[in-house]
This record gives structure tokens, sequence and C-alpha cells, in this order.
């Protein structure tokens, strides 16, 4: 009977702290949410106040106090996008190059960096040191070199002065460097015994392994270079070869004194693109870059 009731006291006191704990888990995730959803609403905002206003009146746009919605919503603002710029040449410039940049950087990137992470070749560590200190250099302090060059390439004034020379991503090979030297070297032996080249090798084993970090390093750059609008600047004169961020300023006018509602509506279409490309490698993105569960 002692047995017996001591069993059922302490069976009591487990359920009553189990149900504490349920209690305090429930609250603790329902203030996680109300936290994460005004941080949410923080980070949307602008992008909220900027389809709002792409949607105004010109007078509306500068109105004291703002109103956070548009008295009359004008869906013909985006029509004049396309109606005073050449948008879609714009929009066909960018992609092109940026879906080149992209491609041909994380082929050598990846190509460098299973080099350097699994090769052994003499000067190998001074020259990683080396490809480094490109990270060191700002672009402005060799861009007017890059633009001798270009001018002598007659690149100049061409859609290839803005892809040529980011072809070389040093950032990008760093990243993926540091991920292929955690993939242990037996998977590289047992490979090389059963014949594998050092280019199947590369293709079949290391690229699989680092399909995360290979996403994010293809995101920033697609980022980086949809956004380009210094090497734009530099390169590029006539409107037939305008990208997006050069498409934009023309948008501005003289001065910067263009609409507001149809600069933003410019800028809402822009990011088409880019959200695409997110919405398809988020899980990715949200993937940890470091490998686990490997053991050599």
């Amino acid at each position: 009977m002692i047995r017996s009731k001591e069993r059922w006291l302490m069976i009591r006191k487990l359920r009553n702290k189990y149900k504490n704990t349920r209690k305090r888990s429930f609250w603790g995730q329902f203030f996680l949410v109300i936290i994460l959803c005004i941080f949410s609403y923080l980070m949307l905002l602008p992008f909220i106040w900027a389809f709002s206003t792409s949607l105004r009146l010109p007078a509306d746009s500068f109105d004291l106090p703002p109103s956070f919605f548009p008295t009359e919503w004008r869906w013909e603002n985006y029509a004049y996008v396309f109606k005073a710029l050449p948008f879609m040449r714009f929009f066909r410039n960018s992609i092109f190059v940026t879906v080149i940049i992209s491609i041909v950087q994380i082929l050598f990137s990846t190509m460098a960096a299973f080099a350097f992470a699994k090769l052994n070749f003499k000067g190998k560590n001074i020259l990683f040191i080396y490809l480094l200190s490109g990270l060191m250099l700002p672009y402005q302090s060799y861009v007017i070199a890059q633009f001798f060059i270009m001018n002598k390439m007659h690149l100049y004034n061409t859609l290839w002065a803005l892809i040529l020379p980011y072809f070389a991503n040093p950032f990008g090979i760093f990243l993926l460097r540091q991920n292929m030297s955690g993939i242990p070297d037996s998977y590289i032996d047992a490979a090389t015994i059963d014949g594998a080249s050092k280019f199947r090798i590369y293709w079949s084993i290391m690229l699989p392994m680092t399909k995360s970090s290979i996403v994010v390093v293809i995101f920033m750059k697609f980022i980086e270079q949809w956004n380009n609008f210094f090497a734009a600047l530099i390169y590029i004169n006539s409107e037939e070869h305008f990208t997006l961020p050069m498409g934009m300023k023309t948008l501005q006018g003289f001065r910067s004194a263009g609409n507001l509602a149809h600069i933003l509506a410019g800028v809402m279409i822009s990011l088409i693109v880019p959200t695409i490309v997110y919405a398809f490698g988020q899980k990715y993105l949200l993937q940890s870059t470091a490998l686990s569960g490997l053991k050599s």
C-alpha cells in the first residue's frame, strides 16, 4: 500500500510538472511569434510604403502629414514606365549580364575552390593569400586601369565591358574553399581507387556536397550584379545598352526632379526577378553551409 501510494504521488507530481511545462512552452512560443510578427512588419514596411507610393498621384507623394495609403490608386503609373522608357530592353540587358556573370563565376569559383581545398601544388598557400588580397581592394581603386583595358579591347559601350571584369570572384572562391575543406578526403581517396579522374571527383562529389554554398554564392552575386549601377555608369553611354539601374536613373530625370510614383513603379518591377530567384533558392539559403554527419 505504501509503495503504491508513493508511486501515485510521483505520477501526480510528474503530471503537474508536465502541465506547467506545456503552459510555459505555449506562452513562450506565443510571445516569440508576436515578436517575430512585429519584426517582420518592420522589415516589410519599406516595401509596402514603396508599393503604396508607386500608386499615388504625383501631388500626394510628399503630403504632410504623410498618408500610408494613396488617395487614388493609379495603376497607370506602371504602364507609364513602359511607355516612357524602353524598359523591356533594359530588363533583357540586365538578365543577359547577370545570368552570364553568375554562370561563369560559379564555374570558375568552384574549380578554383576545389584546387585550393583538395589539390596539392607548389605555392598553393601563397597564391591563395594573393587571391584573398583582392577582397581588400575597393573597386574604385582599380577602375581607371580596368577602363583603359576595356577601351583597348574595344569593349567600351558594350555589355561585355560589364561582364568580363566580373568573371573572377575572390569571395566566392574563399567561401567554397572553406566549405570543400570540411569534406573528408576519404571520399576522394575512394573515388581515386575506383578510377575517377580529378574532374569526375570535382563534378560528381564536390559539387553535390557543396550545393547549399554554391546557391548562396549565386544568389549573392546575382543580386550584386542586378543592382550594379557604378560599372554601367562607367562603361555604358548609349541607351541601347542600359541596364535596369541606369534605367531607374533615367526615370529620376534632370536633377532628380522626376515623378516619385513613376520611379518607385519602376523599382517595384525591377524587384520581380530577385524575388523569384529568392523564392526558388530560399531552402538552400536557409540550410547551413557546414556539412554535417560526415565521418572520415
